[in-house]
């Protein structure tokens, strides 16, 4: 997202050195706001039901990306831990039976930190209005794409005892 304009009082934003970076700060004299750009925190799960992992296309995703359940860290979860739990439980209709941290990881395309976790899960998947389309694979068929939630998924895989293949991203530009 970018600024223009400060939100305490509306005056414009300039790129100064601030810390050592350079980042947007208020122009106005006595307004101390500073645009940080602070990441915004996501969870991700890497679902297994079944043997299998789960990986679902989102309804605004080209074809034929796949991905893991991923969601918003929202202000009233309680903790990363339940709302990884709620978004297998809204995105797939499974009941999460047990939530196991992976890792951190950054994607630095929507500048968000993805928080990480296994959730084997029970249920009939039944995907919300977000997903169009899923698929179930055996975790030693499983490949990895190299950004973001993928490491995870690779992360979670060798923990797991098998040395996944890196799938290659096509270039989307």
């Amino acid at each position: 997202m970018s600024f223009r304009f400060c939100p305490l009082c509306a005056q414009p934003l300039s790129e100064q050195p601030t810390d050592g970076v350079v980042r947007l700060r208020c122009t106005a004299e006595g307004c101390s706001f500073v645009h940080w750009q602070n990441p915004t925190p996501v969870v991700a799960a890497v679902v297994e039901h079944e043997g299998d992992v789960i990986l679902a296309r989102n309804a605004a995703w080209p074809v034929p990306f796949y991905a893991l359940i991923t969601g918003f860290l929202e202000k009233d979860d309680p903790s990363p831990e339940e709302a990884v739990a709620r978004e297998v439980q809204e995105e797939l209709g499974l009941q999460a039976q047990g939530v196991n941290f992976i890792g951190h990881y950054r994607f630095e395309r929507l500048n968000q930190i993805i928080l990480a976790y296994h959730v084997p899960a029970t249920g009939v998947i039944t995907l919300n209005e977000e997903l169009v389309d899923y698929k179930r694979i055996p975790p030693s068929k499983a490949r990895y794409w190299p950004v973001s939630t993928g490491l995870a998924l690779r992360d979670w895989l060798r923990s797991q005892g098998h040395e996944p293949e890196e799938m290659a991203l096509p270039n989307l530009r």
